[in-house]
């Protein structure tokens, strides 16, 4: 199948790499024009954001980029009237920005918490805040939120305030999706589970195998019934299909991406 998201305009958040390779955010970036899409990358770190929207480019798809810091909500606004000015309106709001910090209640800074869950929800309230009045205009979009199986499962490391977050986008994602479902505005998230990207490689392979990625790669792996982690393109697909037409009847999900991890406990 091609040309999925063909005309779509799509406002990706988080659509940079925190390292070389794939992300989730880059990844979907691309896949999105490759289906058709014209995309606006946003990302903290603006040279993160152009090298998604350059490799879009020489693909010979349309894509604009701009630094944002979704934490904001000046930025957001800005970010969001400039995709607008850029493609006339949002089809696609996809947020994938995240962060996370080890720690439990005692040993995590209030800093840290307070990081945490400014990046990984404010950012998606913020977001829809600005976004959502434009799609209901069009009386048309769909949402793509990126939560995780931390927030439904223990995956063994203290992150408290990531996996909390996570557990309140799945929520939240449901709530925008009950309110907006009469307004032609779907909203869903996405659950991935041990992937392999840039951001595991930069925030946990101190705790999981002192800093030997490819063994924390393994040692991660090994706990899914599929036997390996998972990438980027796994997501990226999932998105893919929740930002299409193809989804048209599914509003307020939950697309599990684990490997069959959460499977094996309740």
């Amino acid at each position: 199948m091609v040309d999925r998201l063909k005309d779509k305009i799509a406002l990706v958040s988080g659509a940079g790499s925190v390292g070389p390779g794939w992300g989730n955010g880059k990844a979907t970036a691309v896949l999105y024009a490759r289906e058709g899409a014209k995309v606006f990358c946003a990302d903290i770190n603006l040279a993160a954001a152009e090298e998604t929207r350059d490799i879009i480019r020489s693909e010979g798809f349309d894509a604009e980029s701009i630094q944002c810091d979704v934490s904001k909500s000046d930025l957001v606004l800005a970010m969001t009237n400039a995709c607008k000015s850029a493609y006339g309106r949002i089809d696609i709001l996809h947020n994938n920005v995240g962060i996370l910090k080890i720690g439990g209640p005692v040993d995590l800074s209030e800093e840290d918490w307070d990081r945490v869950n400014n990046v990984n929800l404010k950012s998606m309230f913020l977001t829809c805040k600005h976004v959502l009045p434009i799609m209901e205009a069009q009386g048309k979009g769909a949402i793509v939120n990126i939560s995780s199986i931390a927030g439904i499962r223990w995956l063994g490391v203290p992150y408290l305030a990531y996996n909390t977050t996570k557990a309140a986008v799945s929520h939240f994602t449901r709530m925008v999706a009950v309110e907006y479902a009469g307004r032609g505005i779907r909203a869903n998230a996405i659950l991935p589970g041990l992937l392999e990207t840039p951001m595991v490689e930069k925030s946990l392979a101190e705790f999981y195998a002192d800093g030997d990625i490819e063994e924390m790669f393994r040692k991660r792996g090994e706990l899914t019934p599929i036997g390996h982690g998972g990438d980027a393109w796994d997501v990226a697909y999932a998105a893919v299909y929740l930002a299409s037409d193809e989804a048209k009847y599914v509003t307020g999900a939950e697309l599990v991406v684990d490997g069959g991890l959460t499977l094996k406990s309740a």
